[in-house]
């Protein structure tokens, strides 16, 4: 009983950083993964083992800014930049995330249909209704604990990856082998899986979060602020955002594990989406696997649209001074809801143009690409100014992790262009 009673109590503690980092493995992501073991076997999997602290800590200051001010990522970007720059960059999140939200959708359909049959466009139409729907039929509490729950289909690739004799060795091999003879395609490769791992629109939806709890507590602004109420919910982030970036990097280096192992092994070394990746496991890992392998693309799309959508429509709504959050009624927070509902079903209805889905996962990853490094440095810059966070800003640790993280990204954007 006792550890139950533990279990709980981590869980209520648990939200916006598990959240987020789970979103981060949605299907563009299995699809990323999957292909980098398909083609490199374990010569990619030191990636996912640099960018777990470098997350951590950039994820961290986005959670930060959001519950110390009270406000989201786009509203304290504009404390420090011109307005026509902040929605700039707001819109080039929007785009970016539309194009994501319609390879997600897509790749739903597609993993439905390979366990039901049936017609990939109409399943991809149901997902485009339900993940419009969710949002305004729940309120925050609600969405939290649905979102939460749907984490739990990233264990699917755990799964995968237990039912497979991993040979340690081999993979150590190909690792030190990768790094050593490298390659452009190799290079563009951890360009790819840096991309996927640490996108603005992780840093939008936590921070936005956190805001919005935040501002639930208004009513009690002086405990709120008091410093004993401060360190506990700068603790609760850390935990949060610790376990959250932890958790989803151990379920992409299953996922790159489990390719390697059923793929690269057995010399299949392209692997596009995560269709093509469920349908090349089954006649090596067998059908459980590789229904496991649908499911759980399913399970994180159903995650991932949300985020993608609700990030977007916070943004949109903190650059232009609309009421946000979802704890608000639709006839309270018209523009937030407009913008998050019309990206799902933009996202939606792209799937039935003639719209490349790795196309799309491209400009996405170069769009978000492109971003990250100017909101990294604006967010590494806001948690070091005590007029911004006062007492509560970042310790050097912290600034080490946030600025290494906005180096790599850096590097890996030069590498894109160069490429």
């Amino acid at each position: 009983m006792e550890i139950l009673h533990k279990t709980r109590k981590l869980g209520d503690r648990l939200g916006a950083g598990l959240i987020t980092g789970a979103a981060d493995d949605d299907p563009s992501g299995i699809a990323t993964y999957s292909q980098g073991g398909a083609q490199f076997g374990g010569g990619l999997l030191w990636t996912l083992v640099l960018t777990t602290p470098l997350m951590i800590g950039i994820q961290m200051v986005s959670a930060r800014l959001g519950w110390i001010t009270g406000k989201g990522l786009a509203a304290n970007i504009q404390q420090v930049m011109p307005r026509w720059v902040g929605i700039v960059l707001v819109a080039l999140l929007v785009f970016a995330n539309t194009l994501n939200i319609a390879a997600d959708i897509a790749a739903m359909g597609e993993a439905l249909q390979l366990i039901v049959g049936g017609g990939e466009h109409g399943h991809a139409l149901v997902f485009g209704v339900i993940c419009a729907v969710l949002p305004l039929w729940l309120n925050f509490d609600a969405m939290v604990r649905v979102l939460k729950w749907l984490t739990l289909a990233l264990f699917a690739y755990v799964a995968v990856a237990l039912m497979m004799q991993v040979d340690w060795h081999t993979v150590g091999v190909e690792s030190v082998s990768a790094l050593r003879t490298g390659g452009g395609d190799y290079w563009m490769m951890v360009v790819a899986v840096l991309g996927t791992t640490i996108s603005p629109y992780l840093f939008f939806w936590q921070a936005a979060q956190e805001a919005e709890m935040r501002q639930r507590n208004a009513d009690s602004e002086e405990v709120v602020n008091s410093p004993l109420f401060t360190r506990e919910h700068l603790f609760r982030i850390k935990l949060d955002t610790v376990i959250g970036m932890g958790f989803s990097n151990v379920i992409a280096f299953c996922i790159m594990l489990a390719a390697a192992m059923a793929f690269h092994q057995h010399g299949i070394t392209d692997i596009q989406t995560s269709k093509q990746a469920a349908l090349a496991l089954e006649p090596i890992a067998g059908h459980f696997a590789f229904v496991l392998f649908a499911l759980g693309v399913i399970g994180t799309g159903m995650l991932a649209v949300p985020v993608l959508a609700g990030s977007a429509a916070y943004a949109v709504a903190e650059v232009l001074d609309w009421k946000a959050g979802l704890d608000h009624h639709y006839t309270e927070a018209k523009g937030f809801y407009s913008v998050l509902v019309a990206a799902t079903v933009i996202g939606t209805l792209m799937d039935f143009t003639n719209l490349d889905p790795i196309r799309a996962l491209v400009w996405s990853a170069v769009v978000n690409g492109v971003i990250a490094v100017p909101i990294m440095v604006v967010m590494m810059l806001l948690g070091s100014n005590r007029a911004v966070l006062g007492d509560a800003v970042l310790t050097p640790r912290h600034r080490l992790l946030g600025w290494a993280a906005v180096g790599v990204m850096a590097v890996a954007v030069v590498a894109m262009v160069l490429g």
